[in-house]
């Protein structure tokens, strides 16, 4: 197989899965021959042929024979078949395809890059599996892929999905199924079609000649009578066979032990507690029993659980007597599955109480190891949640009940546990999972317990010295008070509390120096959580500056699969901030962006995403689209009202309301206006796009001065008002009035043309009605300038009828044409910016407009010249241009300068 690092050369291949932990490289590898195996040709050329259609099946009950038939063809193929072993612990779709791809990336199948990987274990992307699919399908030769225990896939969406990867990858695919059972596939399409190959039970029976081959193999030498018998009594069952012979050479007498084997379903399982387990030493057999509750084990780990120190060489001497212990590489070993269910079962019926002792042995021995996923897995399983909840705490990872990744898996994890689980690490996930479900009262409940349990563990005034420690069974006092900081700013955001938001944030500064720096590196989402949470809160007050900053952090920090859920988040965030300040298509792009990561990631929805989707549709309302507005609206429709972020639920009202005003309905849209969110301090932002839809209202009604009374209060910051409330002046037939509004507008913000267009429609019509055309003119063409760039349509529909003449004029006609009115679209019109400008890349930008060469610009921003040749290319790219000069005339089009 090719190399396990590289996909290709120079390209990285992902080497952890959706939970963050490493792939299991034994789940790719093509397992290894006994060195009793027997080659069957006839099986093995009926497999050859199998290439000739797309899917094939080989069917049969367990220890038939069917992955080693498999392994062994696979080894001769010349061409590269990746392999991939399905995994019972987690088996879920976004799992399944993470595995999948690394199957094909580890066999040498070349993917594009852009093929991308799921992130939340549960589920995958439509998108990825087309990608996936397309891919495949433009190969010259078909990859193989072997899917070996299929059987272990129950969940129809993997099967409707590996389907649907199948049928669109055409020839670039051959797919053979190893299974127990019929697969969730549609078969008879591919029987009726000819497209499928099937080897079952019957095929993969031992036949007489092949059997007496396989026990002279184990040193067996029958007659053929007795070989017949053995054959009838097992039908053929390689592992029977197998088992049989093991058994047979230690006989004195093989012949008549093989005619005295009964081979149902019992003796087979008697067979190997009497005839496996019981021929080995006190000491094996108890190895044996107490390393059947894990799926994979090495020698420390399982003397952790016997106790002793002997299991490295009970281990490898298993393995090599072939007794159902299979070496996985790397000093891991794993039991046969058949073998591992009949010893759970023999510990359970031998020592009962045991099987929770052993969890709990294994989860303190791989927490020490740092194994957190299976520390949690084995501590659940011993009921065991204060070591389980204090391995979760202590990791920092309490940010993985709240980031959507494994949030659901690991609620599902912790909900057994009862109130006798006491303390702080169990009540801080209490915490997360109420906090993660908006259950407020219950939520702040369990935090403030564990903020109380946690103030009993601190040392008092007359503590000695060396007891400051927590104790045994405490939780890591930094990493608990952490936690409680990302908690309480969670809390903040949920109840709309700037002032609480900004204690935790401070709170948690001072701690980060508390924790190891490794941990924080290694849980990149607890920061961009409690920094999306802090910028949400601050956004929420009206502080968009410093909103802005605490999102930006996120939205351009280092990225991973973990921190996809708060990046998504914040640059839906972001995105609104820029909508407020009038800018749509910095807007338009940040909104898109958290759109593609969701996408990328296949993250599932949660409480606080979705601000992205409502921002374009209030993008497509201000752009005159209201079918498109009412599409994305509708995705992102009222969750249950438990679920409720304010900032989602101020922006979904803004954007339906302004949809509703536009489609003609003003009552509604009053209606709409109102966000259901009950918070600790208003929203300045929100309550001014309430007062602008109620005056909207007024105006509509003819009642402007209902109107002005509504806007009166709002406070100067809100320039949006200030406009409408001029707007409402000229309405009411005050046109001095009007201009005096805007005239004392002095925005803190540098505003876009969704506010700085109003304004100047404004400007425009109160010229008009004082009779200086002129103005009036020039005003409405400086209006259609800024307006054209973003495709700003409403406001001019908010303005007519009075435009109307003006735009029959010839240059006004031109400027209006292909975007606001019928014609074609001016030739000098280009697209939006690609990409926002990072920070550095404006450095240059503006030293380019001074006409400094590159040397000059590299010396001023101490950077090497060809790092400062990098930054011009990416300009370049993302203003859609060429040449130095076309790059700040297009900058200063787009006010970047």
């Amino acid at each position: 197989m090719a190399g396990w690092e590289e996909n290709g050369p120079g390209t990285a291949v992902p080497c952890a899965d959706p939970h963050g932990d490493p792939f299991l490289r034994a789940r790719f590898a093509v397992p290894a021959l006994p060195v009793t195996f027997l080659r069957r040709e006839r099986l093995v050329d009926h497999l050859d042929q199998a290439l000739r259609t797309p899917l094939t099946m080989v069917n049969g009950s367990a220890g038939a024979g069917k992955t080693m038939l498999v392994a062994d063809w696979t080894a001769g193929r010349a061409e590269c078949v990746a392999w991939l072993t399905t995994d019972a612990a987690d088996l879920r779709p976004g799992m399944f395809w993470a595995y999948l791809l690394q199957a094909l990336r580890a066999c040498g199948a070349a993917l594009p890059a852009d093929v991308g990987d799921p992130a939340d274990a549960s589920s995958v992307s439509p998108a990825l599996l087309a990608r996936l699919a397309a891919a495949l399908s433009v190969r010259d030769r078909p990859v193989t892929v072997v899917l070996d225990e299929y059987d272990r896939v129950s969940d129809p969406e993997i099967a409707e999905q590996l389907e649907f990867v199948l049928h669109h990858a055409g020839e670039g695919i051959r797919l053979i199924l190893v299974t127990r059972t019929e697969p969730l596939l549609p078969l008879h399409r591919y029987r009726t079609a000819g497209g499928l190959t099937e080897i079952r039970d019957a095929e993969l029976a031992f036949t007489p000649g092949e059997a007496d081959a396989l026990l002279e193999r184990h040193g067996l030498h029958l007659p053929e009578h007795a070989v017949r018998g053995l054959v009838e009594r097992t039908r053929g069952w390689a592992a029977g066979l197998r088992l049989c012979a093991l058994a047979a050479r230690e006989s004195p007498d093989p012949e008549t032990y093989l005619k005295e084997f009964e081979a149902d379903r019992s003796t087979v399982a008697d067979f190997l507690l009497a005839e496996v387990l019981k021929r080995q030493s006190p000491e094996t057999q108890d190895l044996l029993l107490s390393v059947s509750v894990l799926e994979r084990f090495c020698p420390a780990l399982a003397n952790a659980l016997t106790r002793r120190t002997d299991a490295e060489p009970l281990l490898a001497g298993l393995h090599r007597e072939n007794a159902f212990v299979e070496h996985l590489g790397h000093g891991w070993y794993r039991l046969h599955p058949l073998f591992g269910e009949i010893l759970r079962a023999h510990l359970r019926m031998r020592s009962p109480g045991l099987e929770p002792e052993l969890h709990r042995r294994a989860a303190v021995w791989l927490r020490r190891s740092g194994s957190l996923t299976e520390t949690l897995d084995h501590g659940a399983a011993a009921g065991d949640w204060d070591l389980t909840a204090r391995a979760l705490v202590d990791d920092l990872a309490i940010g993985r009940l709240l980031s959507g990744l494994r949030a659901d898996d690991l609620a599902e994890l912790f909900s057994p546990m009862g109130p006798e689980a006491d303390g702080p690490a169990p009540d801080l996930v209490r915490a997360a999972c109420e906090l993660s479900r908006c259950d407020l009262e219950r939520g702040l409940a369990h935090l403030h317990h564990a903020e109380q349990g946690l103030a009993r563990l601190e040392p008092g005034p007359a503590s000695p010295a060396g007891e400051s420690g927590p104790a045994g069974d405490a939780p890591d006092p930094a990493a608990a008070r952490l936690s409680c900081a990302l908690l309480e700013a969670l809390a903040a955001r949920l109840t709309g509390s700037p002032d609480r938001a900004e204690r935790a944030a401070e709170t948690a500064e001072r701690l980060r120096a508390q924790v190891p720096a490794r941990l924080l590196d290694e849980h990149p989402e607890l920061t961009a959580l409690l920094l999306t949470h802090l910028g949400s809160t601050r956004l929420w007050a009206g502080r968009l500056d410093a909103a802005r900053d605490a999102l930006s952090a996120v939205a351009g920090g280092p990225g991973s699969a973990w921190t996809a859920p708060a990046r998504e988040e914040a640059l839906g965030r972001l995105a609104l901030i820029d909508y407020l300040n009038g800018w749509l298509g910095r807007a338009e792009r940040k909104a898109a962006a958290a759109l593609s990561e969701a996408e990328r990631f296949s993250l599932p929805r949660s409480f606080g995403s979705g601000v992205g989707r409502v921002v374009l549709a209030a993008v497509a309302v201000e752009r005159d689209e209201p079918d498109r507005a009412q599409a994305l609206l509708d995705v992102v429709a009222a969750p249950d009202p438990s679920l409720r972020d304010p900032v989602l639920e101020a922006a979904r009202a803004l954007a339906a309301a302004r949809l509703l005003l536009a489609r003609g309905d003003p009552r509604a849209a009053l209606d709409a206006a109102r966000p259901d969110v009950d918070a600790d301090v208003p929203s300045p932002w929100s309550q001014a796009h309430t007062a602008r839809v109620a005056a909207a209202v007024h105006l509509a009604e003819g009642r402007p001065r209902e109107a002005a009374g509504v806007l009166r209060g709002m406070p100067d910051e809100q320039v949006a008002c200030a406009v409408e409330a001029a707007r409402v002046q000229l309405a009411a037939g005050s046109p001095g009035s009007a201009l005096e509004l805007l005239d004392g507008l002095h925005p803190q913000t540098r505003l876009g043309p969704a506010v700085t267009v109003r304004a100047l429609l404004v400007r425009a019509q109160a010229a008009d009605e004082t009779g200086d055309a002129a103005a009036a003119h020039r005003l409405l063409a400086q209006a259609l300038r800024e307006a054209r760039r973003e495709r700003l349509r409403r406001p001019f529909h908010e303005a007519a009828p009075w435009i109307g003449p003006f735009l029959d004029t010839t240059s006004l006609r031109a400027l209006a044409a292909g975007w606001l009115t019928p014609g074609p679209a001016p030739v000098e019109e280009r697209p939006p910016v690609v990409e926002e400008l990072s920070g550095r890349e404006r450095d240059v930008l503006r030293r380019l407009a001074q006409m400094m060469s590159t040397e000059e610009i590299a010396a001023d921003l101490y950077l090497s010249v060809n790092t400062v040749k990098t930054h011009l290319k990416s300009v370049y790219r993302k203003l859609a241009v060429n040449r130095r000069h076309d790059a700040v005339h297009r900058a200063r089009e787009l006010n970047l300068l």
